[in-house]
Formats: structure tokens, sequence, C-alpha cells
């Protein structure tokens, strides 16, 4: 009986067998782009099993994400802006939103956007979420406030931002997340996790 040959090794390992592996091995690291709001990189990397690959990332503060409720009478009320967005090509309906400025705090960053962009403040803020909206490419993260005890003011916005705002019930919004009229992702996640927080 002739011995036996060990297996054959695959050229790719299972997910679990990557990540145990450890990460990448960066060889180099350029700046490829460099624009007002962010930049992007091309690295050269090793990955644990051996193998060469070129990512090109784009590079980011950070955003933070304001989640504004009323809660004054029977339904809570929820901060909604409708802005046109250019990527998209489209009117957008979202939740108060923006980068964080660099040596800014999430938390002082959230006071900001939410002044700014729509003259309210906020007497208690909550930190509820911390996501990555795209790790595939973009290290840009998201960390979401929920703003409540609101008190109306004067909007301070950016020269080139026109923003409508409104406060709209929590059940119409989510109606609008089902139906697909609202499509941005911070807002749909914030929004869900607002519902599922209220039923606990």
């Amino acid at each position: 009986m002739a011995a036996s040959r060990p297996a054959k090794q695959s050229k790719h390992l299972s997910p679990a067998n990557r990540h145990s592996s450890g990460k990448p091995l960066v060889r180099s690291s350029k700046t490829v782009f460099r624009g007002r709001v962010f930049h992007v990189t091309r690295d050269q990397v090793t990955e644990p099993n051996g193998i060469s690959a070129t990512r090109e990332v784009i590079r980011h503060s950070g955003s933070v994400v304001v989640l504004a409720i009323d809660e004054s009478g029977a339904e809570p009320r929820v901060l909604l802006e409708r802005q046109y967005r250019y990527a998209a090509q489209d009117f957008m309906l979202e939740l108060p939103a923006g980068r964080i400025d660099a040596g800014e705090s999430s938390l002082a960053a959230g006071k900001r956007e939410l002044l700014e962009e729509t003259g309210y403040t906020a007497r208690k803020w909550t930190k509820a979420l911390f996501f990555y909206p795209s790790p595939g490419f973009l290290e840009e993260t998201m960390t979401v406030y929920l703003a409540q005890n609101l008190r109306s003011g004067e909007a301070q916005p950016e020269p080139d931002e026109l923003i409508e705002h409104k406060l709209v019930p929590l059940s119409q919004i989510v109606r609008w997340i089902m139906s697909g009229k609202i499509r941005d992702g911070k807002t749909i996640c914030s929004v869900l996790w607002l519902t599922r927080k209220l039923q606990m």
C-alpha cells in the first residue's frame, strides 16, 4: 500500500483562519489624492496568507450623526433634514450630521452640527451607535448621539448648505424607511435603533 500523500494546501485561507492569522503587513503607502474633506492612499500590503495586494483606501477623520428627538407629545418626533446630495444626484431625507474636525471630540462636533444646520440645541446627549458605513474601502467612522430636551434657535449653515428641517413623527419616518423614501444609511440604522430602544 502506497504511503498517503499530504493533503494539498489551498491557496486561500478560510475566513476564520484569515482573522486568526493577524493583520496584513503594509509594505508602502502613497497618497494619490488629497481633497478638502478626505484623501486617498494606495497601499501595498502582504496578507497573512502571503499574498501581495494593493489596497486603495479613502481616509476620513470621521463623522457624527445627531438623532435629535422631541418627546413633548404623545409620540416622539425626530428632527429630519432635506437637502440635495450631489453624489446621489437627488434630494435626501436624513439626520443632521457632519465631519469631525481635527482635534474636536465627536460630542463637540455633534453639538456644533446640530446648531449650525438646524438652530437646535439639546440639554441631554447620549452616545447611541458607532459604526463603519463602508469598511471595504472607507476609513470613516460614524458616531451617533441621541439628543433630547431640545430647544429651538437660529440655524447657522455653511454658505453652500441649503437645508430644510422639521420634526417628523417616528412612526412616519419608519414608514418612509420601509417604503424606500428614506435611503440614507446612517438615518435608517439610527431610527431603527431608536425604535428598538423604545420597545425595550
